[in-house]
């Protein structure tokens, strides 16, 4: 596949971010897509290795990641294709397993690259970008449109609460296979996390939107504003659907019980990332006004969600920044106890806090670092008190510290999915596959597994609507 030769020939090249100091100013995406020939040549170096890591998801690291990727993508097909110029081919067989790679193509961390058989000696090849390069090729041609219409029209109908990433690749798979879908959203605007839960720097919102319009166009029918139990019982859609999909995600975030939570400017991350994702959809240019001028923002939690609150608050021209991690910091290289093909549990230094180091000169990242308390005056808080987690985290005596916080985003991950959905339909149990007890209703996505990648949603989707076609069309036979 590809050009045998090409991983000895080539050096890896990433789409190039745009420059801190430029960036910063602005909402704009991150970054800059390679030319069509350069992406060839990035192509070029899936070195036919006979038996690919990339395409097939397993958990290593006590469960802790994926490394490969867990939809089963036909990578090193693709890229071949890729590398040829057959560009439209390479879009058939990339949407043969994942129906949204746009998304997937600039937010997903790509353990696929991790466990690329030249990442063993080499860096791994650019599969990321490259999705990323076929789906935006697709939608400029009209490919994507024609490739989602049904052949037929099958009479059932299908319901789906929620419309993230598992939400979305239902939908498109249900109504691909002849099926009426119809989306309910309580937001505003469809998309889900894709919308609302990540910066429109990292996955800008007209590229959610161009996904939703061709739907739309397609004849799924999305309904907004809209929550199951106050505008729509769920007796209703029992009464009106042949099968519901709850695809609401884990939404359920993640608290810090401790003296001083109930002050004012302790924020759950998500809130504060979905208003100013509602801000920015209201300008004119993606630029924003700096409201954090003078400002001391804590950020706790050390996961992407951290990251895009620093990058975040960086535009909002905050005074300062910090991020608390309660783990321990991470070495700069594999250890011997995390080879390849593992995902390489390493240090890495993500966009908002190389945007921070850049602005300003004192130490963002603070690790093993746990909060005590929240102190503040006249109901507004001003600080955080910390103290440094030894192993087992467990707290070490005489390492107590105090942090100016004028805001507090807590990015501490999410518990799960809201439960109250669940009991409408009189839910007792979720099976593997995507069913409940109910026999109408299928969950998907991070509301059956849990907090998780956009890829493993896209894939829980896609799944759910194959194994609801497969009951339906039982129904027909009987």
């Amino acid at each position: 596949m590809a050009d045998p030769f090409g991983f000895l020939k080539y050096k890896r090249v990433d789409n190039p971010y745009r420059p801190v100091s430029e960036r910063i100013l602005d909402f704009e995406e991150l970054q800059t897509p390679l030319s069509e020939e350069e992406r060839q040549t990035q192509a070029a170096r899936c070195m036919s290795c006979g038996i690919p890591f990339c395409h097939s998801g397993e958990f290593y690291g006590g469960g802790r990641a994926v490394s490969g990727c867990p939809n089963d993508n036909l990578i090193p097909e693709w890229n071949d294709l890729l590398f040829r110029g057959e560009f439209k081919k390479a879009f058939e067989r990339l949407t043969r397993t994942n129906p949204l790679p746009e998304m997937t193509g600039r937010v997903c961390p790509a353990p696929c690259e991790k466990g690329c058989t030249e990442g063993l000696h080499g860096e791994g090849v650019t599969i990321h970008d490259n999705e990323r390069f076929i789906i935006d090729t697709a939608f400029e041609n009209g490919w994507v449109e024609e490739s989602g219409r049904p052949s037929h029209r099958t009479g059932f109908k299908v319901a789906i609460v929620g419309s993230g990433p598992a939400g979305l690749s239902a939908a498109w798979r249900l109504n691909k296979l002849g099926h009426s879908v119809t989306v309910y959203e309580r937001s505003d605007r469809f998309g889900g996390l894709l919308m609302y839960g990540i910066p429109n720097m990292k996955l800008d919102k007209e590229i959610v939107q161009r996904r939703i319009d061709v739907m739309t166009k397609l004849g799924i029918n999305f309904i907004a504003n809209t929550e199951i139990g106050r505008n729509v019982t769920a007796e209703e859609l029992q009464e009106n659907f042949d099968r519901i999909i709850l695809a609401t995600g884990a939404s359920v975030a993640r608290d810090l019980q401790v003296p001083g939570r109930e002050l004012e400017g302790i924020r759950f991350a998500v809130d504060f990332l979905t208003e100013t994702t509602k801000a920015v959809l209201e300008s004119d240019d993606n630029k924003l006004g700096k409201s954090l001028a003078g400002k001391h923002v804590l950020v706790i939690g050390g996961g992407d969600t951290g990251n895009d609150c620093i990058g975040t608050a960086v535009r909002l021209g905050a005074a300062s920044v910090k991020q608390l991690e309660i783990t321990p910091e991470p070495p700069i290289k594999r250890r011997p106890s995390n080879p390849w093909p593992e995902y390489p549990m390493i240090k890495r230094i993500g966009y908002g806090q190389e945007e921070a180091n850049f602005v300003q000169d004192e130490e963002l990242t603070l690790f093993a670092t746990s909060t005590t308390e929240f102190v503040g005056e006249n109901g507004h808080v001003t600080a955080a008190k910390t103290i440094e987690m030894g192993p087992g985290f467990k707290p070490v005596e005489g390492t107590e510290s105090e942090l100016k916080a004028d805001l507090v985003l807590l990015a501490m991950g999410f518990t799960g999915a809201e439960t109250a959905l669940f009991d409408q339909f009189d839910i007792k149990a979720v099976y593997d596959d995507y069913s409940t007890s109910n026999e109408k209703v299928f969950v998907a996505g991070d509301a059956r597994r849990g907090p998780s990648l956009v890829i493993w949603g896209i894939r829980e989707g896609r799944k759910t609507a194959e194994q609801i076609d497969r009951d339906l069309r039982v129904l027909v036979a009987q």
